[in-house]
C-alpha cells in the first residue's frame, strides 16, 4: 500500500499539513485544540478507566481525539516514562489517521514540588530553581541547562516544555516568583532567550523541545500578591502604570523563536484592555501579541479556564475570571475569538464541534489552529521515526553523570553571599576542627564540617538554614502555594537572633520568593541565599566560597510596611530593602 503524501518525510511541512488537514474530521481537528493532563502511574502505567484522578488517557485519545498531554508524575527511571510515552503513541497510531501524541511537562529539574506548576527532578539531573539562572548571570550556563534538559526530555518522549516562565517578580509576595528569572525586564528577557535557545537548539527540528513561554503579557503584579489560580487573586493591577515593562521579556522570547505562548489567568484592572482573563482577551492576544509583536506561533491557554474541577481533593472553579457568567460553550467561543489556539487542562472538544455546527465559529478558524498544531508535530518528527523512543537508552541519558555534575555546579554557583564575617569562626572558608551546632542541615552530613554538638552554647559556630516564610493555606491544591506574609513569626525571629548572640552564626535562606528578615540579617555573622541546593552543594560553598557566583535577582524588603507602600508592577521599589536587587559579595 502506497504511503499517503502526509506520510512522506521528503515533502515540506507545509505540503504534509496541506494533505493531512482535509483528511481529518471536525472531531479530529477539535481534539487537536485540547492539551489535557495525563498522570503517569508507577512503572510507566497509564491511568485506567474509573480512576478518581480523571478520565483514562486511552479514552481521551480514542473517544476525544486528544493528542496533546501534559504529563504528571515523577518517574524513578527514565525508562518508566519512555515506556509510558510509547504506550500512548501505540494507541494514537490505531486511531483515525494515526496523529501522534505530543507530550509536554512543567519544569522538572529542580527541588520544588507543586503539581500545578512544577515537579522535583526525580530521575532527571537536578538544578536550582529558575531564579538561580539570573543570579548566576552566565547565559552559557542557561543554554547548557536547556540543552541538557532537552536531551533528557527527548530521551523519554517529552517534546514540549510548559516553560520558561518569564513573568517579572515585582510583587514580592507572589507565590510563583521562584519560577521566574527575577524582577528586572532586561535580565529576564536575556535569560529567557538563552533558555529557549538551549531547549530548541540552533535550528528547531526533530531533536528540539518546543518551548511554551508564559505567562503573556506577564504575571507578577497580582493584587496583594495573591495568585490567580484562586478567585481572590484574579485581579492583576498596575498602580505604577507599568504594563509595558512586563511585556518586554516576551519580545526577547519571540526574537529567540519560542514556539508557543501561554497567557495567564489574571484579569487586567485599570488598563486599556477588557477586564477579562488574558486567555479570553482579544486586545491582548490578537491586537498586542499577534498584531503589535508579530507572534505567529501557538497560543495555548493556561490550565482549566472552561470547566470546574477537583484538584488534589479541592473543588476549584474554572479560572474564567471576568467571564464567570458565560456558559462553558460561550467561554470556548470567546477564547477562540480572542486568538487562543488550544485549551490547557481541558478535554471538551465536543464544545468546538457544537460551535462549528451551530455556525458560531467557522471551520476555517478551526483549520487555522489545527494547521499550526499539526505543523509542530511534523517539525518535531513525530510523524516519522521520532514517534517512539528507545526505552533502554533512556536510562543511559537521563541523569547521566556529566548532567548531574553540571546541575550540581549550578547549585553552587547560584549561591548569593549577602554578608560575610571578616574574622572569627564564621569566616569563609570555614576552618577545620570546629564544634558546630546545626539546624536545617542533617547532622550526619554536617559532620564533614566539624564536630556537631546539640547546643549553641557548646559550639564554636552555628549554621541555621531556613526556607522563606509563608502562611499555610487550607485545601489540597491551595496549600501547595507559598503565599501570605514574608515575615517570620516574631518568636522565631527572637529565637534565631538569640542563637546569633550566643555563637557566630551562618544563616542560609532558600528563596522560592522574597523574605523579610532584617533582625536576623543584622545579628548573623554570615548570610547566604540559595534557590535550590542539596546539602553537599551548600557545604562546598562554605568550604570554598569562590564557588558562589550569585547576585540577587530580586530585592529582599525590610518590612511588610515597605511592601505595602510599594507599587506591585514596579521593580525593586521597596524603601530601604535589607538586601537590594543585585546584592552579592565575592571572596
Amino acid at each position: 500500500m502506497n504511503a499517503l503524501p502526509y506520510q512522506d518525510p521528503k515533502l515540506t511541512v507545509a505540503e504534509r499539513v496541506a494533505d493531512l488537514l482535509p483528511r481529518l474530521s471536525l472531531e479530529d481537528k477539535a481534539g487537536l485544540m485540547f492539551h489535557e493532563i495525563a498522570p503517569m502511574l508507577p512503572g510507566g502505567e497509564l491511568l485506567p478507566s474509573g480512576s478518581p484522578w480523571g478520565v483514562a488517557t486511552e479514552e481521551l485519545i480514542r473517544q476525544k481525539r486528544i493528542t496533546h498531554f501534559n504529563v504528571h508524575g515523577v518517574p524513578k527511571q527514565g525508562s518508566e516514562m519512555a515506556r509510558w510515552h510509547n504506550k500512548l503513541q501505540s494507541i494514537a497510531a490505531e486511531v483515525g489517521l494515526g496523529v501522534p501524541v505530543t507530550i509536554s511537562t512543567d519544569p522538572r529539574h529542580a527541588f520544588a514540588e507543586n503539581q500545578g506548576a512544577l515537579f522535583s527532578s526525580g530521575a532527571f539531573s537536578q538544578w536550582p530553581e529558575s531564579l538561580a539562572f539570573s543570579a548566576i548571570g552566565d547565559l552559557e550556563v542557561v543554554e547548557q541547562f536547556g540543552d541538557i534538559a532537552r536531551q533528557e526530555y527527548r530521551a523519554v518522549g517529552i517534546h514540549a516544555s510548559l516553560h520558561p516562565q518569564i513573568d517579572l517578580a515585582t510583587e514580592p509576595r507572589w507565590a510563583r516568583s521562584g519560577m521566574t528569572f527575577g524582577e528586572d525586564a532586561k535580565q529576564s528577557g536575556a535569560v529567557g532567550a538563552a533558555y529557549i535557545r538551549g531547549f530548541q537548539g540552533k535550528v528547531f527540528g526533530k531533536s528540539s523541545v518546543s518551548t511554551m513561554t508564559k505567562h503573556f503579557p506577564g504575571g507578577g503584579p497580582q493584587l496583594d500578591g495573591e495568585d490567580p489560580h484562586f478567585e481572590y487573586g484574579k485581579e492583576q493591577v498596575y498602580p505604577g502604570n507599568n504594563f509595558d515593562y512586563h511585556v518586554e521579556p516576551f519580545k526577547d522570547a519571540i526574537a529567540a523563536g519560542t514556539r508557543a505562548m501561554m497567557p495567564y489567568y489574571g484579569q487586567p484592572i485599570g488598563t486599556k484592555y477588557e477586564e477579562v482573563g488574558f486567555g479570553f482577551n482579544k486586545g491582548v492576544l490578537t491586537d498586542l501579541l499577534k498584531g503589535e509583536l508579530g507572534f505567529e506561533g501557538i497560543i495555548c491557554t493556561d490550565w482549566g479556564l472552561i470547566t470546574d474541577a477537583n484538584i488534589l481533593g479541592q473543588d476549584m472553579p474554572a479560572r474564567a475570571w471576568g467571564v464567570e457568567h458565560l456558559s462553558r460553550s460561550e467561554r470556548v467561543e470567546k477564547a477562540i475569538n480572542a486568538g487562543s489556539d488550544q485549551f490547557g487542562g481541558e478535554s471538551c472538544p465536543e464544545l468546538i464541534v457544537e460551535l462549528v455546527r451551530e455556525g458560531r465559529i467557522s471551520e476555517e478558524r478551526i483549520n487555522y489552529s489545527a494547521a499550526k498544531l499539526l505543523a509542530e508535530k511534523f517539525i518535531l518528527g513525530l510523524f516519522d521515526e521520532e514517534r517512539f523512543v528507545d526505552e533502554a537508552a533512556a536510562d543511559a541519558i537521563v541523569g547521566k553523570p556529566e548532567f548531574l555534575a553540571a546541575g550540581e555546579a549550578a547549585q553552587r554557583a547560584g549561591y548569593v553571599l549577602l554578608k560575610l564575617a571578616a574574622e572569627g569562626a564564621a569566616q569563609l572558608p570555614l576552618p577545620a576542627g570546629l564544634k558546630i551546632y546545626v539546624e536545617g542541615l542533617d547532622a550526619d552530613k554536617a559532620g564533614r564540617l566539624g564536630q556537631v554538638v546539640g547546643n549553641p552554647a557548646e559550639a564554636d559556630l552555628a549554621i541555621v538554614r531556613k526556607n522563606a516564610h509563608f502562611d499555610p493555606r487550607p485545601g489540597g491544591f491551595e496549600a501547595i502555594f507559598h503565599a501570605g506574609s514574608l515575615e517570620f513569626p516574631s518568636a522565631e525571629v527572637a529565637r534565631i537572633v538569640e542563637i546569633c548572640k550566643t555563637v557566630p552564626t551562618i544563616f542560609d535562606i532558600y528563596l522560592d520568593r522574597a523574605a523579610v528578615f532584617p533582625e536576623i540579617a543584622e545579628a548573623a555573622a554570615v548570610v547566604t541565599a540559595n534557590f535550590g541546593s542539596n546539602p553537599n552543594a551548600f557545604m562546598d560553598v562554605l568550604q570554598n566560597p569562590k564557588l558562589a557566583k550569585g547576585r540577587l535577582p530580586i530585592e529582599l524588603p525590610s518590612s511588610l510596611e515597605a511592601i505595602l507602600a510599594s507599587k506591585s508592577d514596579v521593580p525593586y521599589d521597596t524603601a530601604s530593602p535589607t538586601f537590594a536587587y543585585g546584592a552579592g559579595l565575592s571572596v
